[in-house]
């Protein structure tokens, strides 16, 4: 599949919108380092754009999303003849974007200003770029280090070494990424040095200070390109060198590209599709690439074999591995659940990481890039742990997790980074009261947490942790208003604020309105539906949620946000399916018994709204988050809730697919009548016998097992049993005593 990939997916975006705000990553899957090329600099973290004509370098970057920026970044260019400043614009090239190659294990881009034919091939810790020169006039490379940076060059070893600091946030204000660079041919150190400010070139072996502008010349043999091999370690000089000398010294450009496209193969290959309608299956491709990318490995391997990495906390180097770059708030609903299908061991080695930051700042992490920024609200790694435990991975530590998970449910930090924000008057109120911000989603997101850690607390045996959390589980209801049919803040008093405007964004509500933020009750849809008074007028809210006009107020936020304009482009109501509060949001028709309005949702959501091209998605991808979606959506099943081991079955959109478990087991699952006029799923066949339930339980789907799908032009005239409905805290018999004492 590589060969019909284009890393572009997503890309073409700007502050005010998003079709996906992805940036065309070329690395190893869940690599330390991803390569990009950067086409202007002064757009900021939208610092490429695929219809930009123009090449400044190839960025080696750690950006997650542009809301979060970069860290350890700096800029490689080829070029060649003299220059007379240090200014990023004097260096540029154009170069043609429909005749470049953008894959996941490789890049190949052509300056038209240098006729440099450049090549790149990525490692986990570094990469190699080949440079083919026509022109013999001052060869060279240009190395831009924003922000602090030190280089030095041994012209003997034909290497240079140094370090960048640079980050958008971090605990350590000194953090440093340290490189080194070899290169196949002799440097010219007559004409390599440095620009200061407005001073004229300075030869030189070395720089230090801000921003960096240094010029590496080199003696080219003109029958052989220029290859250079790049690695880096947030630990220290000599561990980049020793990652240079594990990873790339030894071997070949061809070898590595082949290392790089096999490393992306063995994951793409997890699951095969097949469809009529080719396109379909390239964009199910692009995202499955996007859910290998994040999190990143932040940890190095020393030279006695160990996991090794910079705790930025304390500010020293540790035993064991890190991951960064992972926003649990979007992941935690689509990412891990599909990674405890296909790699539960990649899995479990995460789960050990982020323990590790805990064990660091004694707190769960909410955001890591590279350590904890604290953003969006809840603490929603506990899902990630819940469905770790629920499948069984990572047993050994899901004890000391469970602690930890406790821990950051129960204590007031002193940083707002980290925990639970408002903590001490969520437990006296049984809610977040409104003079916190965003404080309805907190209030369900801490109800859902807490229902998580209940989970493991009876996976352990422990009943009396099971038994508090569970009716903490609950509290969601103590917000929710009759009256209006919406999750209302409240203040200290239980007063409402009125007047109320159910479609005005912001304040209360993070990222959308009330529309979009009082379903976030994946743990009890049932107690939900029964707090509206049934199924009927539940579903005639979700009626009116899905048909009516996308319109919103901006008075949270006070000027239109990009996730407003994307909701409003894309003509579903308030089915804001951009923003990861409404990935749910088709499935709730099933939890009321009409599977079918959640089919035909789904089917036009996913076959009209993403692609493989550069405006592919509907709104922010968020590190493999919406392209889950998209992922499980087309495969016919969905994790609603994380932490009940569950998948809610929706509507397949390919006539095939095969999932290779880890065990050597496979899922196959078909669709009959696989067409476009075909909304609804008329039966479910597993193993060859009739199924009527509404979900699939992780436990089946482990052990292989076929699916039949047979499509329908219209909806089946069914009835379904509690029993068939998806899981809900409110009809666990085993839960339901504890209700009552909310």
């Amino acid at each position: 599949m590589l060969e019909l990939m284009d890393t572009r997916q997503g890309t073409e975006n700007q502050h005010s919108y998003s079709n996906g705000n992805t940036l065309p990553y070329t690395g190893f899957p869940f690599g330390m380092n991803f390569f990009v090329p950067q086409t202007k600099h002064t757009n900021g973290s939208w610092f490429f754009h695929p219809r930009d004509r123009v090449f400044q370098g190839f960025r080696l970057t750690h950006q997650p999303s542009p809301w979060m920026g970069d860290f350890s970044h700096l800029l490689l260019t080829p070029l060649s003849g003299a220059f007379q400043n240090a200014d990023i614009y004097h260096y540029q090239s154009s170069y043609r974007p429909e005749s470049a190659i953008f894959q996941p294990h490789y890049l190949q881009i052509t300056q038209a200003r240098y006729q440099i034919k450049n090549e790149l091939v990525p490692t986990t810790y570094g990469a190699i770029l080949r440079s083919n020169y026509r022109d013999s006039n001052l060869p060279g490379l240009s190395l831009h280090l924003p922000g602090k940076g030190e280089i030095s060059l041994d012209s003997n070893k034909k290497q240079i070494s140094g370090y960048v600091s640079n980050f958008a946030g971090c605990e350590d204000p000194n953090f440093k990424m340290y490189f080194i660079m070899t290169f196949n041919h002799p440097i010219d150190q007559e004409h390599t040095g440095f620009f200061q400010g407005d001073n004229p070139f300075t030869p030189a072996l070395s720089a230090s200070g801000e921003d960096q502008h240094f010029l590496i010349r080199f003696l080219l043999n003109q029958e052989e390109p220029l290859e250079t091999r790049l690695a880096t370690s947030f630990i220290s000089s000599n561990q980049a060198e020793w990652n240079l000398n594990q990873e790339l010294s030894p071997f070949s450009f061809d070898t590595l590209q082949k290392q790089a496209a096999d490393a992306w193969e063995y994951y793409l290959n997890k699951i095969e599709v097949k469809n009529q309608d080719f396109s379909a299956v390239k964009t199910f491709y692009h995202c499955m690439y996007r859910m290998f990318l994040f999190p990143q490995k932040f940890y190095e391997i020393n030279q006695q074999g160990e996991p090794i990495h910079y705790d930025t906390t304390s500010k020293r180097v540790k035993t064991g591995v890190l991951y960064t770059n992972n926003g649990f708030w979007d992941t935690f609903r689509t990412v891990y659940p599909l990674y405890s299908l296909l790699i539960p061991d990649e899995y479990e080695e995460m789960l050990r990481g982020f323990l590790n930051s805990y064990r660091e700042t004694g707190f769960l992490p909410k955001w890591l890039s590279p350590d904890e920024r604290g953003l969006m609200p809840g603490t929603l790694i506990d899902a990630v742990i819940a469905d770790a435990s629920q499948k069984g991975i990572a047993r050994d530590i899901i004890p000391e997790l469970f602690e930890a998970m406790v821990k950051t449910a129960s204590t007031v930090s002193s940083k707002p980074t980290y925990g639970r924000q408002g903590i001490e008057d969520y437990d006296t109120y049984g809610y977040i009261p409104s003079n916190h911000h965003e404080s309805v989603n907190h209030t369900l997101d801490y109800a859902y947490s807490d229902f998580c850690i209940s989970r493991v607390a009876k996976e352990l045996g422990n009943k009396e942790m099971e038994q508090m959390f569970e009716k903490r589980a609950y509290n969601y209801l103590n917000i929710f208003h009759e009256e209006t049919g919406f999750m209302r803040a409240k203040d200290k008093q239980g007063r409402v604020e009125e007047p109320f405007n159910c479609f005005s964004w912001g304040q209360d509500y993070a990222e959308g309105s009330a529309w979009q933020s009082s379903f976030a009750v994946f743990h009890d849809f049932a107690g939900l539906i029964n707090a509206y008074g049934g199924n009927k007028p539940f579903r005639e809210k979700l009626v009116q949620l899905c048909n009516q006009e996308p319109i919103f107020e901006t008075k949270g936020y006070g000027f239109e946000i990009h996730e407003m304009s994307e909701m409003a482009a894309i003509d579903f109501g308030q089915v804001a399916i951009s923003n990861q509060p409404s990935f749910h949001l088709p499935y709730l028709f099933t939890y009321a018994g009409d599977p079918a309005s959640s089919q035909v949702l789904l089917k036009q959501l996913m076959t009209q709204l993403f692609t493989s091209s550069p405006t592919g998605y509907p709104g922010d991808e968020d590190n493999g988050s919406m392209s889950g979606w998209f992922i499980f959506n087309s495969m016919g099943f969905y994790p609603v809730c994380p932490g009940t081991g569950e998948y809610v079955i929706g509507i397949p959109i390919f006539d095939s697919i095969t999932i290779h478990l880890p065990n050597d087991k496979k899922i196959e699952i078909s669709t009959k009548f696989n067409q476009p006029q075909f909304s609804f799923v008329h039966q479910v066949t597993v193993n060859n016998a009739t199924y009527n339930k509404l979900t699939l339980e992780h436990d089946l789907l482990i052990k292989g097992c076929t699916i039949d799908f047979q499509l329908g032009i219209v909806p089946p005239n069914k009835d379904y049993a509690e029993t068939d409905l998806p899981y809900s805290l409110s009809t666990d018999s085993a839960a339901s005593e504890y209700k009552s004492n909310v």
